[in-house]
C-alpha cells in the first residue's frame, strides 16, 4: 500500500459544475476520510485509532403535534411537494427528506440500507417488546414493524440550501388512546441524538399543549439544549394578534412550568407559508428558520474542517509516537541480546570449566602432550595449577557439593539468559516505511487540502458579506 496521491478525474462535469462550495468542502472532507488507499479512517485503524468520517449534510429533525405544519414547511424549504399534507395525521412514521440525482421514494428496508446508521431504530422497538416480556410472535411483528413505518423521498431541488441538509419528519404527536407502531417517544430521542437541529412546531389552533410532545421535548432539551427552536406555526390562522399572543403565552407558560425548559429570554418566531390568495398581516418570520439552518450548516463546515485539522495532527503524532516507541523497543531488543548472551556464556562456560579442569587434573601428561603438543601441555597445566590445587584438596565430599552448585549456578544463568532475552515486538521494516509515508501524505496532502478548503470556504462568505 502506497502513501502516494491518486489523481482522479470528475465523472460527470455538469453535476460538478452545479455543486455549490460548501457541498464541495463537506463532500471532499467525507472523501478524505473514506477513500480506500490514503482514507483517514483506514490509517486511523492502522495506529489503533477510530476516526468517524464527517457528515455531508446537517440532519434537521421536525415535530410537534398532529397538523402542526411539519410537512407543510418541508414542501415550502424544498419547493417540490414530496410530504402529504392535511388535517389528517398524514406522518405516522419517520419520513427522510434529502436531495438526490432523481426524484426516488424509498421504503424502510431501502431507507435503511441508505442510512445503515439508523438500524438502531430496530432495536430500540425489539428492547420495548422484550421488556414487556410479549411473544416471539408479537416481537417478529414489532421489529419489523417500524421498518414498514419508515421512509425516504428523494428530491432533485436544489432550493435554498436543500442539498446539505436533511429532514427528517416524525409522527405527529396526540395524547389519548393512539397508539403508535413503535415506541415513537425513545424513537424520536434517539433521533435527536444525531440531528444537527430539532425543530418543535406548536400549532395554535391544534394540540400545541400536547403532553406528549411537551414531555419529549423536555427530555431532548435535557441532552441538547442547544439544538432544539421553538417555533409557533400556522400563526396566520390564529386569529387576531391578541389571539396570537395568547396562545403564545400559553405555549410558554405551559412550557416554562417544566423545570428543564424555564429560561429567560425564550423565543418562540411566528411562521406560516404564506398564501398569495389569503394575504395576512401578521408578521411571518419563517426566513428565521432558514437562517438557523444555514447558520448550522456554516458552523458544521467550519468544525468539519477543524476536526479534519486535529485528526492529522492526532495521526501525524501517532506515527511519531509508534516509531519512537519501535525505536525503543529495537534499542532494549539490542540490549536484552547483549545480556541474554553473557548470562548463556556463563551457563555454558561453568560447567565445561568445571569438566575441564578435572580432565586435566586427572589426565596422564603424555596423553596431554600427545593430543596438544608439549609445549601447549605444558601452558596449560601451568594455567590450571591454581584450580587444580585447590579441586585436590577438596575432599571428595565436598567435590560432589561443589560440582552441584556448579551445575546449579549453570542452570540458573541459563534461565535468567533466557528471561532477559525476551524482546519486544517491532514493525517490519515495510510497515515503517508505510507509516511514514502515511504520514508524509497526510502532512504534504491532506494538511494542504484542508487548508484550501477553509480558505475557499472564507472566500465565500467574504463574497457573499461584500454582496
Amino acid at each position: 500500500m502506497s502513501g502516494k496521491v491518486k489523481h482522479r478525474t470528475a465523472a460527470n462535469t455538469a453535476e460538478a459544475a452545479t455543486v455549490t462550495v460548501n457541498e464541495k468542502i463537506l463532500k471532499e472532507c467525507h472523501n478524505l476520510y473514506t477513500d480506500a488507499d490514503n482514507g483517514l479512517v483506514s490509517i486511523g485503524e492502522n495506529l489503533g485509532l477510530k476516526l468517524l468520517p464527517p457528515r455531508k449534510k446537517i440532519n434537521v429533525m421536525l415535530m410537534g403535534n398532529h397538523s402542526a405544519g411539519k410537512s407543510s414547511f418541508i414542501n415550502w424549504y424544498v419547493e417540490e411537494h414530496v410530504q402529504r399534507t392535511g388535517v389528517a395525521i398524514e406522518t405516522q412514521g419517520f419520513s427522510f427528506v434529502t436531495s438526490g440525482r432523481k426524484r426516488e421514494s424509498l421504503t424502510g428496508n431501502a431507507t435503511l440500507h441508505l442510512y445503515p446508521h439508523f438500524k438502531t431504530l430496530q432495536e430500540i422497538e425489539v428492547h420495548r417488546v422484550l421488556s414487556k416480556q410479549i411473544d416471539l410472535e408479537c416481537l417478529l411483528q414489532s421489529a419489523s414493524g417500524v421498518v414498514d413505518y419508515l421512509n425516504t423521498e428523494i428530491s432533485t431541488s436544489k432550493q435554498k440550501k436543500f442539498s446539505l441538509v436533511t429532514f427528517i419528519d416524525t409522527p405527529g404527536l396526540v395524547d389519548g388512546d393512539m397508539k403508535y407502531p413503535f415506541d415513537v417517544n425513545q424513537s424520536i430521542l434517539w433521533l435527536g441524538d444525531l440531528c444537527d437541529l430539532i425543530f418543535v412546531f406548536f400549532d395554535p389552533i391544534g394540540q400545541a399543549l400536547c403532553k406528549r410532545t411537551l414531555n419529549i421535548v423536555e427530555q431532548l432539551n435535557e441532552s441538547h439544549p442547544e439544538r432544539i427552536r421553538f417555533y409557533l406555526s400556522k400563526a396566520d390562522e390564529a386569529g387576531h394578534e391578541s389571539d396570537r399572543q395568547r396562545v403564545m403565552m400559553q405555549i410558554v407558560q405551559e412550557l416554562c412550568k417544566r423545570p428543564g425548559l424555564n429560561k429567560t429570554g425564550f423565543e418562540m418566531p411566528t411562521i406560516y407559508i404564506s398564501n398569495p390568495s389569503k394575504p395576512s398581516r401578521c408578521v411571518n418570520q419563517i426566513e428565521e428558520v432558514c437562517k438557523d439552518i444555514e447558520k448550522t450548516i456554516n458552523q458544521t463546515i467550519q468544525n468539519t474542517l477543524n476536526q479534519l485539522e486535529r485528526d492529522c495532527e492526532q495521526i501525524s503524532t501517532l506515527v511519531d509516537d509508534t516509531i519512537r516507541a519501535d525505536n525503543m523497543a529495537r534499542s532494549h531488543n539490542l540490549k536484552a541480546k547483549l545480556k541474554g548472551m553473557v548470562f548463556s556464556l556463563l551457563g555454558f562456560l561453568l560447567p565445561i570449566t568445571l569438566i575441564f579442569t578435572l580432565l586435566v587434573a586427572s589426565a596422564p601428561r603424555r596423553i596431554l602432550n600427545n593430543l596438544v603438543g608439549e609445549d601447549m601441555a605444558q601452558a596449560i597445566v601451568s594455567f590450571m595449577v591454581p584450580i587444580t590445587t585447590l579441586w585436590e584438596n577438596v575432599d571428595d565430599e565436598n567435590q560432589l557439593a561443589i560440582l552441584a552448585m556448579v551445575l546449579v549456578a549453570s542452570g540458573i544463568c541459563l534461565i535468567i539468559s533466557r528471561i532477559i532475552n525476551k524482546s519486544k515486538p517491532t514493525l517490519q521494516r515495510r510497515s515503517k516505511k508505510i507509516l511514514i509515508e502515511k504520514q508524509e501524505y497526510v502532512n504534504s496532502h491532506v494538511k494542504a487540502q484542508k487548508k484550501k478548503l477553509y480558505a475557499e470556504y472564507l472566500q465565500q462568505s467574504v463574497s457573499e458579506h461584500d454582496l
